[in-house]
């Protein structure tokens, strides 16, 4: 009987929150059986998600890019022809098709033609050095690469059978096919839907080393529900996603299109003051970003940040590295309460999500779970930490991957996953992140944890941005290596005392090292990697 009066608790719960944001609409008899028909047909991912809304709001805007907009007709319209140009080449239902591209319509299109042959979808990060390119299409073995023109280059030196440009800057392509060359070649009649649905591969950071294939099914109703639940999107909005949509948090926000009837408008590349500029111009309600982003944005000069209020802007969905406390509450002193920031990762997706009231109360937490969403904290033996303890964080939703494209997969307690990081809940509900399981170092029999250094050097006034590595030490076993970057005369004994003025004695790194800027990929990471081979380099 519990489980019963659950469901129903949950189907209520979930009921309200898809009436809230608009979701649960009147439609007429056609419509709703033309939802029907096309949800049975080609399930809740790209294919599907995308053709409900060509039934739903056919003249609807869909996409803006530099390139003028597309509806949700168009789009479905270019890409049933991209499928059977794809179709030509040889994709199969299956196959992987690998997409390189940057936020524009050739990404939207290519997404919802491959989904549309049934073919798995891996998104390679436009931010790849050529080796990792080569190891990664190595490994995954893509039928067809989709890429930008200005990465072509890098793919030569690739084993890949078949390449289609999505992105051209020049008029020649050295006889390979174009996405609007398929387009314009092939038909705009729907295609026959395949017998398997497409699987999204979205790659790891690769923060650590190659960057791993995690491949997750249609995600569909209850993870939308999850993310809402915390945050408060709304049918129709407009959204300019400026994150990376290879990425799984501008993913997240292409895939939230699907069932909120967004308008997603792209740029190409982010630009702190064009951001600001796209947002008013397009009136948009909510802005997708990963946290060096705000950074940039907040770095303007004050003139310029003074042009800008964005009175339309309601919620900013930050996310995908972590969120500096003093950053969360500069943005919203000058922009108001909107900031929402998620914690996750590529294989669990979303975790926790702190709201502006958390971040007001707690700006340095990452806020609590939403709906339908479990995090626990482990110690090493699998056994669950008292509440304040710091331990592992597992977490357990409906957006769990399926372990990696390689082999392998995170580490599991209870049916919650491993997130890779460790950290602790507070009285009151909420998370805090410590860092990665894997960067804890033991200095003179004392645990320390990167992350509460790094956060004690960015609250001093002039540090723009930190990070600390473990370094070996013939007294202690290891101590702390910090990076910083400044905007003003600090030295390194400074900045020391400021550490040893908040943190205990053992915590204060061995060495700060001040440098112009911290190594980041392209989803904002920084890359540790680089910082722990300083010695090598300087």
């Amino acid at each position: 009987m519990s489980k019963l009066a659950d469901r129903a608790s949950d189907m209520a719960t979930s009921l309200r929150i898809l009436g809230g944001a608009g979701i649960i609409r009147p439609y007429g008899p056609r419509t709703l059986a033309g939802l029907g028909r096309t949800v049975l047909r080609w399930g809740v991912g790209p294919a599907g998600g995308f053709m409900t809304l060509a039934v739903r709001h056919p003249d609807r805007v869909g996409v803006v890019d530099e390139l003028g907009e597309l509806t949700f007709a168009e789009l479905h319209d270019r890409s049933n022809a991209l499928a059977r140009g794809l179709a030509a080449l040889g994709v199969r239902e299956g196959d992987s098709v690998a997409v390189m591209c940057r936020n524009h319509r050739g990404f939207v299109d290519a997404t919802i033609a491959v989904a549309k042959l049934g073919a798995d979808i891996l998104y390679l990060n436009t931010a790849f050095a050529g080796p990792q390119l080569v190891d990664v299409i190595a490994r995954e073995k893509p039928a067809v690469v989709i890429h930008d023109e200005e990465f072509g280059a890098m793919l030569e030196a690739a084993d890949v059978p078949q390449r289609v440009v999505g992105w051209i800057d020049s008029d020649d392509q050295g006889g390979l096919p174009t996405l609007e060359s398929l387009i314009a070649a092939n038909d705009h009649s729907d295609v026959v839907p395949p017998t398997r649905h497409a699987r999204i591969v979205i790659l790891t950071s690769g923060t650590t080393g190659t960057p791993k294939g995690a491949p997750r099914r249609e995600a569909g109703i209850p993870a939308a529900v999850s993310l809402l639940s915390r945050m408060p999107l709304r049918f129709g909005w407009r959204t300019h996603i400026a994150a990376p949509l290879f990425h799984t948090w501008g993913f997240a926000h292409f895939a939230l299109a699907m069932l909120l009837g967004s308008t997603v408008v792209l740029r190409r590349r982010f630009d702190p003051e064009d951001a600001l500029r796209v947002v008013e111009e397009n009136r948009c309600q909510s802005l997708v970003v990963i946290p060096v982003m705000l950074q940039r944005i907040l770095g303007l000069d004050e003139a310029v940040l003074e042009r800008y209020s964005l009175p339309s802007l309601e919620v900013v969905a930050s996310s995908g590295s972590a969120l500096p406390a003093e950053l969360a509450l500069t943005w919203m002193d000058r922009f108001g309460d909107n900031l929402y920031n998620i914690y996750g990762s590529t294989e669990v997706a979303w975790a926790t999500i702190a709201t502006p009231e958390d971040l007001r109360a707690a700006p340095s937490s990452a806020g609590k779970p939403p709906h339908n969403t479990v995090v626990r904290i482990f110690d090493d033996a699998d056994q669950p930490v008292p509440l304040g303890g710091t331990g592992r964080i597992f977490v357990g939703n409906s957006l769990l991957f399926e372990g990696y494209t390689g082999g392998g997969s995170k580490a599991m307690i209870e049916g919650l996953m491993s997130s890779g990081d460790v950290g602790r809940f507070d009285e009151d509900g909420r998370l805090y992140v410590e860092g990665r399981d894997d960067e804890m170092i033991v200095s003179g029999g004392e645990n320390v944890f990167p992350k509460e250094v790094e956060d004690c050097l960015v609250g001093h006034a002039l540090v723009v941005e930190a990070a600390a590595v473990g370094v070996d030490d013939p007294d202690f076993g290891s101590r702390l290596r910090a990076f910083v970057s400044v905007t003003g005369e600090v030295t390194e004994d400074e900045l020391k005392e400021h550490v040893k003025a908040n943190l205990a004695r053992f915590k204060v790194p061995k060495e700060i090292v001040i440098i112009p800027e911290l190594p980041r990929n392209a989803t904002g990471k920084i890359l540790k990697r680089e910082l722990s081979s300083w010695d090598d380099e300087a």
